[in-house]
């Protein structure tokens, strides 16, 4: 049989998740598969890439959906959950989910949009008068943010001592210090080491170094911890730092870090993510495709 648009998968996602229970990705699609009485020719299926299961790439977008409307959530790595929203959903007894149902969910329009209200708005995301290359943009939006939100749950799932090892990876995937071996880059690994939690030279040559604090915390960062950051650059003599976050800034700690002297660079959680990305840490390439337009030059005749 065919398999089902991602959409027809949205309610029987959520179906499953009705019992409160925590489930696991394969035991979604292995039950879904089977009421659906899918044959293993079904399954074997190919996304034109030829690398991922059409079945397992739609149910996977489903869960998705449902996330980023707020219906399910992920309680821990791999594995799955209906909300309290979600379950006010299923008492609605729809006969059906779809893209539209879910538009009327503030969190699923800002994630559809791909944070670009002004240029495309949640009614004409995804409708069929878009162009192709609108589609593929906004697909690759949508990817890059679920990406990045699952990125950064497993940010947070990190010990404190990873966490700052990752910032600084980070840093030196960034191209500050050359190498991890020539970098001079260190956590310091010492508590109350005066707010400094590592330090990188800022050139291959050492000429200046860059301090660090890793903060990985699910509150927001306010002004007194940048002010003790701030304090420890004094105390070392140092003129720059970076303050990095897995979570966000209160505007106080903003307002503080863009008025000091010293020049010091906040993080937050979202753009670590973005970072991280941009930059191949902790993430790999799945698919590239190659867009290509007509060459008019080669077809000009002297």
């Amino acid at each position: 049989m065919a398999i089902p648009d991602f959409q027809s998968f949205l309610l029987p996602v959520l179906k499953i998740a009705g019992d409160n229970q925590e489930h696991t990705k394969q035991a979604l699609l292995s039950r879904i598969a089977k009421e659906l009485d899918l044959s293993a020719d079904d399954l074997e299926i190919k996304l034109p890439s030829g690398k991922q299961s059409t079945f397992n790439n739609r149910v996977s977008w489903a869960k998705t959906f449902l996330k980023q409307a707020g219906l399910l959530e992920y309680p821990h790595r791999g594995a799955f959950k209906i909300t309290a929203r979600g379950q006010s959903v299923l008492a609605e007894n729809p006969l059906a989910l779809d893209v539209k149902y879910l538009k009327r969910f503030s969190e699923f329009v800002a994630f559809q949009s791909g944070g670009q209200k002004d240029k495309i708005t949640s009614e004409t995301v995804g409708e069929v008068s878009d162009t192709p290359d609108e589609l593929m943009a906004v697909g690759y939006k949508q990817m890059r943010e679920a990406l990045a939100i699952d990125l950064l749950d497993r940010i947070k799932s990190v010990s404190p001592s990873r966490f700052e090892e990752l910032v600084v990876e980070l840093l030196v995937k960034m191209g500050y210090g050359g190498t991890q071996e020539d970098a001079g880059a260190r956590v310091t690994g010492k508590s109350g080491d005066g707010g400094i939690d590592g330090i990188i030279n800022e050139d291959r040559l050492g000429l200046d170094v860059i301090y660090i604090q890793a903060k990985r915390w699910e509150a927001d960062v306010g002004r007194p911890e940048i002010q003790k950051f701030v304090g420890a650059l004094a105390g070392h003599k140092a003129n720059k730092g970076v303050f990095i976050t897995s979570s966000g800034f209160t505007k106080g700690a903003t307002d503080y870090a863009s008025q000091v002297n010293h020049r010091v660079v906040l993080i937050d959680g979202p753009m670590l993510a973005e970072l991280m990305m941009d930059h191949d840490l902790g993430v790999s390439t799945k698919d590239v495709y190659t867009v290509k337009r007509l060459d008019t030059d080669y077809f000009e005749e002297d």
